[in-house]
């Protein structure tokens, strides 16, 4: 692969692959995944680092493994490479740029005058590749401190709230048309016959065995006329049927069962029930419940139901 896919390629595919990733699996929203989240990134700089710096060591020891081969090994080498891609001179010349490496022929002027036991140290300088890369360290810590401390940049944990902040916003903003979500604040009454054919096909399912089929009562109340124990509407009928009835002796809590889209329909359906006059039906329930918010002179608007045996 190395012969194939040198460093100056292999380093940056392996960068921006991770990057892709970061980008594909992190919801970052708006912004890029390494910027929103910085000590990722971070990381990802120190990853690329460390196999810089171990693609410029490896390189190095094979230079000197190659002073050390014997003629014949060099000339077997040279021949194996020469079937291969062979390096670029601008690569050369950019990696002598960043290493300034000293040929081994070199090596009796940069010896130093101390001896350890033997171990003599080579007088060389740091590589302008980490002495840039220092230089860069420090200048994003002089930005960093100055974004933060000085100039009073938002922080991780005011992100926070005011990512927080958001999402309650966003959740608001779904709650109003998901289905599945919807409570008895947000429920609206609806009137389109497959709906209301749905209603009644789960009223008969679920309601009947207390409410009889035509909805005039028996074990429960009566839900034809315009008497609620729990309020009538949609909004109350909705509410009614997901958490039960009076304690001790309403009906049970539906929300286990059906889905708030189907509450919603069997609601309504219920409602659409008003005033169907059925055939001996159960004495009223509670009292008359008359919705304050219709028109004054829309009597029909005035009227509304409950779905469960506890109205």
């Amino acid at each position: 692969m190395k012969k194939f896919f040198p460093v100056y390629v292999r380093v940056p595919v392996i960068f921006f692959i991770v990057f892709g990733l970061m980008e594909y699996f992190i919801d970052s929203g708006d912004r890029p995944a390494f910027v929103k989240y910085p000590m990722l990134a971070v990381f990802l700089f120190v990853f690329l680092f460390i196999l810089i710096a171990i693609e410029i060591t490896l390189s190095a020891v094979n230079r000197v493994m190659y002073q050390l081969m014997s003629p014949e090994e060099k000339a077997r080498l040279e021949y194996e490479n020469s079937l291969s891609f062979n390096e670029s001179t601008w690569y050369k010349n950019l990696m002598q740029k960043l290493t300034k490496t000293q040929p081994i022929e070199r090596e009796g002027d940069l010896l130093m005058d101390h001896d350890y036991d033997g171990i003599k140290e080579l007088d060389n300088n740091l590589p302008p590749w980490w002495v840039y890369l220092f230089y860069i360290c420090i200048i994003f810590g002089v930005i960093y401190v100055a974004r933060y401390e000085l100039f009073g940049g938002d922080n991780q944990e005011t992100e926070l709230k005011m990512e927080m902040a958001q999402a309650k916003i966003d959740v608001e903003e779904y709650l109003k048309t998901a289905p599945d979500l919807m409570d008895e604040k947000t429920v609206v009454l609806l009137t389109d016959k497959a709906d209301l054919a749905a209603g009644k096909e789960i009223f008969t399912t679920n309601c009947a065995a207390c409410h009889r089929a035509d909805a005039g009562g028996q074990i429960g109340p009566n839900l034809t006329d315009d008497h609620w124990i729990l309020g009538g509407g949609i909004k109350n009928l909705f509410h009614t049927i997901t958490n039960g009835g009076r304690d001790g002796k309403g009906m049970i809590s539906w929300k286990g069962t059906l889905k708030p889209k189907e509450i919603q329909k069997v609601a309504s359906y219920i409602l659409s029930l008003q005033g169907s006059n059925p055939k001996d039906p159960k004495a009223p329930d509670g009292e008359v419940w008359v919705d304050e918010s219709a028109p004054k002179n829309d009597a029909a608007a005035k009227k509304t139901v409950d779905t469960t045996q506890v109205k």
